[in-house]
């Protein structure tokens, strides 16, 4: 209704000879409180009209020309006074004066917004590149997500511009994804609206999957934006670590150094799966008997520290070092990550524990890496609690009694090993792998066991099966958040 109000307002005071003003129905006005307005949307008069007399309002007094109230007789002005000249005031009829405060107060608090950075495929290394952090919403126009997300993408890109004003700083871009296909293939869109974050031009593994809104896309770049070292004042703080977690420490003889500079870079981009430490000077100097140095301390008092010994200044080989110590072969799967994990595309490989059980964990990390390490980027190895993760046993017919379990979950059936133990039995559990790729568990479990010896010319009878479905295919994307563009070809 106020901005009914406001048109109307702009309309009546229109003048001749003006252009339009944006974020107001009519053009520019002729008075200089609209032209404060004006001024500030780049608008500008070509000149200055006279007011037009609001309906029913008395003309505005004109010093340049005779005004009849004034040609009467003037009052005398004392002696003390002749040297006084006295101005015409001017009166404002009160829905005139409503108008002009009311456009005064439109002015003084429309914020200034930000224009959303389009990438293409000219712009789109140069800008992700020279970016300290970069947020990129992925979108469709015709996507319902898409439309509802962009007013809240704007105005969330308006409040993190004022904290992080400089240009690089902090970069808010869209990609179309209709118009440029080839970058939505290029990082493997296959939802709408996806948001990515980059760091200096690298895409992070994770993606934003928070809330919608304005405070929860802002303090998410916030967060990114913190420092995610601690620093070490002193050594003796490192008996108070978090040993239940990944902790890599850099000591180094100064902060402003290139060594330092890569491990903070590392740190940035790893800071979700390790605890990033650093000590300097007098305090670093008892641990860098050869100079600078990185530890990484894995989780539990019993192992041993790991020291990396390639070049501190080497990027690439600072970072796959200690990704992979931050990233183990198997991780834990939970509610706060099923979707990312899904999303990945590969099948399950599960080990279902009791959360106090490592004993069993660790037997199942030792075979996985003795076994199965070549089949890395075809299946997901993990592991899950339980206790938590009760509705999935329950479909394979399982209870947290019968724990430790293992199973695969191709997205479309679940498949249960063996006996546990039987895990210790070479090649066991490879077996298991390959028999789901080659299709030999989906093909058992509907036209049962693989014949071994059948005589020639028996008839082989397939023997119907009921196979469990998946269960963990439900963490994925939802079609209540997202526009899903493919289904999966599961096994």
């Amino acid at each position: 209704m106020a901005q009914d109000y406001i048109s109307q307002c702009a309309q009546k005071w229109a003048g001749p000879g003006s252009e339009g003003v944006r974020g107001l129905s009519g053009s520019c006005p002729g008075c200089s409180l609209l032209e404060l307005r004006v001024e500030r949307t780049r608008c500008r008069c070509r000149e200055n009209p006279p007011l037009p007399p609001a309906p029913g309002a008395q003309p505005f007094p004109n010093p340049t020309q005779p005004n009849p109230v004034q040609s009467q007789p003037p009052t005398p002005v004392p002696a003390a006074d002749l040297g006084v000249t006295m101005n015409p005031a001017v009166f404002l009829s009160l829905p005139d004066l409503r108008c002009s405060l009311l456009l005064l107060v439109t002015w003084v608090f429309t914020p200034v917004t930000t224009e959303i950075t389009s990438l293409d495929t000219e712009n789109i290394d140069d800008i992700l590149n020279n970016a300290d952090v970069a947020l990129v919403n992925f979108y469709a126009d015709w996507c319902r997500f898409s439309q509802m997300l962009h007013p809240i993408f704007e105005e969330a890109s308006n409040v993190i511009k004022e904290e992080y004003p400089n240009e690089n700083q902090v970069v808010f871009a869209r990609v179309d994804c209709d118009q440029h296909s080839d970058i939505a293939q290029r990082y493997r869109i296959s939802k709408y609206p996806t948001l990515k974050l980059f760091r200096n031009g690298m895409m992070m593994k994770r993606e934003y999957r928070g809330q919608r809104s304005v405070k929860a896309l802002a303090d998410y770049i916030r967060q990114q934006k913190s420092d995610p070292i601690q620093e070490l004042h002193d050594l003796a703080e490192i008996t108070t670590l978090d040993r239940s977690k990944r902790n890599i420490i850099g000591y180094f003889e100064q902060k402003d150094s290139e060594n330092y500079r890569v491990f903070e870079r590392v740190a940035n981009i790893l800071h979700d799966d390790c605890a990033f430490l650093s000590a300097f000077g007098a305090v670093s100097k008892p641990e860098r008997y050869s100079g600078d140095n990185i530890i990484y301390k894995p989780p539990g008092h019993s192992a041993p520290d790991m020291v990396y010994l390639g070049s501190m200044t080497n990027f690439d080989g600072t970072y796959n070092w200690i990704q992979d110590k931050c990233v183990p072969l198997v991780r834990e799967i939970t509610f706060e990550n099923g979707e990312e994990l899904t999303e990945e595309g590969l099948p399950f490989l599960i080990l279902f524990h009791m959360k106090e059980d490592t004993e069993s964990l660790e037997i199942f990390q030792n075979e996985v890496a003795r076994q199965l390490i070549s089949e890395k980027g075809t299946i997901n190895f993990l592991h899950a609690d339980c206790d938590k993760f009760r509705h999935p046993l329950l479909h394979i017919q399982k209870t947290p009694a019968d724990c430790p379990v293992i199973a695969i979950d191709s997205f479309r059936h679940m498949y249960v090993f063996g006996d546990f133990r039987d895990v210790l039995i070479p090649g066991k559990l490879k077996q298991f792998v390959f028999d789901l790729h080659s299709g030999k568990l989906h093909r058992e479990f509907h036209h049962g066991p693989d014949p071994t010896d059948t005589a020639p010319g028996q008839e082989v009878q397939d023997v119907a099966s009921s196979p469990p479905e998946s269960s963990f295919q439900k963490l994925a994307p939802s079609g209540h958040r997202y526009t899903l563009l493919r289904d999966r070809d599961e096994l």
